[in-house]
Parts: C-alpha cells; structure tokens; sequence
C-alpha cells in the first residue's frame, strides 16, 4: 500500500471518529477531527491545506471545546445548579452510551436529576435541575454539529480552492 493512501486512510478514520464523539460525548470528537484533517494536510505535504486553512480549523476546535463547557455550565448555572447536578449530568451521560440514542438522550437529564435530588433533596427543584443540564447538553451538541461541518466546509474548500 503507497504511504500516502494509507496517512489518507487513517485520517478519513479520525475525521470519522471525531464525527461520532460530536454525539458520544466518551470521544473527544472535534479534536479528532481536526487531527484527521491535519493528518491529512501533512500526507498531502501541506500542498493543498496550507497554513491558513490549518490555523482556521485550529480556531473552530477550540470555539468547539469552550462551547461544550460554557453551554453545559450555562444551563446549569442558569437554574443554580449545585456540582452534585453537574457531576451527575456528566455521569448520566457516560452511562447512558451503553443504551443507545435513549441513554444518550435520558443520561444526562437523569443523572442531572439524581445529583440535584442527593443535594437538595427536592423533586420539584430537582426536575427543573436536570432539564435545564439537558437543554444546555443538548445546544451544546448541536453547536458543536455545527462547528463540523465549518470544519468540513473549510477543508473542502481549502482543498479544491
């Protein structure tokens, strides 16, 4: 096999890995991305991805990163969420990979719930807890879906271009 299919092969692996953590939050999915695409830069001797492309691509990994932290925190915070809501949110999601898109979608409400109920020990306060974690889980998800496929627009421009 040529040493540049296989570089080219590994990095269309990571771009679709990295697609996949944009919705399992277990794999750190823009990241990997925009490795995939530098993997790809670097096979192809940075001849069609040069470094503006590359800088840009850069730019959106981090804007993904700070919008998953900020728009968790952000619902959260919004209900005055204690550490117990979040840490719980957190879990719920990693639990809830092993059952599907169901897991993926009840996780983090659930374990948002459950951390708030252990903290204040109230349902009705515990409830609004949890959705508001889920809401701001869920914009954060899309944000990020987003900001992959600038990142893809980007390389695809940069490449043809």
């Amino acid at each position: 096999m040529d040493p540049t299919l296989f570089w080219y092969v590994v990095a269309t692996v990571l771009v679709l890995v990295g697609l996949a953590g944009v919705i399992l939050p277990a794999l750190p999915g823009l990241p990997l991305v925009f490795v995939g695409m530098l993997v790809a830069a670097w096979a192809g001797d940075f001849q069609r991805i040069g470094p503006v492309p590359l800088i840009l691509l850069g730019l959106l990994t981090v804007l993904s990163i700070v919008a998953d932290f900020v728009a968790t925190a952000a619902g959260a915070k919004r209900v005055g969420a204690g550490p117990m809501a979040v840490w719980g949110a957190a879990l719920g999601t990693l639990v809830g990979i092993f059952f599907g898109p169901i897991g993926l979608l009840a996780g983090p409400f659930l374990g948002a719930l459950l951390g708030e109920l252990w903290h204040t020990r109230t349902l009705r306060r515990a409830t609004h807890v949890g959705l508001a974690t889920w809401v701001g889980l869920l914009l954060g998800t899309v944000l990020k879906l987003a900001l992959a496929f600038a990142m893809i627009g980007v390389f695809v421009l940069a490449w043809w271009f």
